[in-house]
């Protein structure tokens, strides 16, 4: 039995871990007024980050059209696959989930839909669990208790530089209290929900990566996998020295977050994704 693992872009796995297991990803689109691009294959990550820091406008994202997701499924069927299992980022913030079940809906196979419930390095995490679980002969029904069971035990935060995307870009979720001072703090989101939930605030970055660290410092005995994204920040190799030290943990992956996700969060931010152990 073969099973494909498909995914979209708001995964932010690197191009290595993508062919490592034949990960197919089913890119969103980004807009800057009125251009758009699709990610990864029109607009890379350094190209993004580039363009934001120069452009007039603040990056918008759109879903995939379900067809996309059509394409794709049926790329991996008549490429020998048996099954497809295909994670996505958290319905509650986005209509990609919609797409990828109403692309299911017009292929004649065994397709399963599933919401990872996360984002970035969180849904980055569980489809490689999910791939990890096909390379090693895993059927589809098999694939979808791992990624329910990970994404029950998921948990993403995140620290931000700036309000601004967020809250431009219509994700500011149950946070909104969070934007009276804007200008004045360092939000701290929890998105463990599947959703933006405010998680405090601090008046200094210092304070609210010593925070972040904390978070995952305090739950150290109790993690089974972990990983870090950031949005080109200046202080990550630091923070990610820290955590390590704290930790003793050697295996954390350290991704760059993509376009999807920056759209909204924003330069400068950093987030933690940790599985909880069982």
């Amino acid at each position: 039995m073969t099973v494909k693992i498909v995914t979209d872009s708001a995964c932010d796995l690197t191009d290595d871990e993508v062919a490592s297991y034949g990960i197919e990803i089913v890119p969103l689109s980004i807009r800057f007024g009125d251009e758009e691009f699709i990610d990864r294959e029109q607009l890379s990550t350094t190209e993004f980050y580039d363009r934001m820091a120069t452009s007039e406008h603040l990056p918008q994202t759109a879903a995939p059209a379900p067809g996309q997701f059509d394409q794709a499924f049926r790329r991996a069927l008549d490429g020998g696959a048996d099954q497809v299992v295909c994670v996505n980022l958290s319905r509650k913030v986005s209509a990609t989930m919609e797409s990828a079940e109403a692309g299911a809906r017009g292929v004649d196979g065994d397709i399963r839909v599933l919401d990872s419930g996360s984002v970035t390095c969180g849904l980055g995490t569980i489809v490689l669990a999910a791939a990890q679980a096909a390379s090693d002969g895993a059927s589809a029904d098999d694939i979808t208790a791992v990624v329910a069971d990970l994404s029950a035990r998921t948990r993403v935060y995140a620290v931000l530089d700036t309000l601004e995307n967020l809250k431009k870009g219509g994700r500011i979720g149950n946070a909104q209290a969070l934007l009276g001072s804007m200008l004045s703090i360092k939000p701290l989101l929890d998105f463990s929900s599947g959703e933006v939930e405010e998680a405090g605030k601090q008046r200094t970055r210092k304070k609210a990566l010593a925070w972040l660290r904390s978070t995952v410092t305090d739950n150290a005995d109790n993690i089974d996998r972990l990983a870090i994204a950031h949005a080109m920040a200046d202080d990550i190799d630091a923070f990610v020295a820290q955590v390590a030290a704290d930790t003793g943990r050697k295996d954390i992956r350290v991704d760059v977050v993509g376009p999807v996700v920056a759209s909204h969060g924003g330069p400068g931010l950093v987030g933690v994704g940790m599985v909880l152990k069982a």
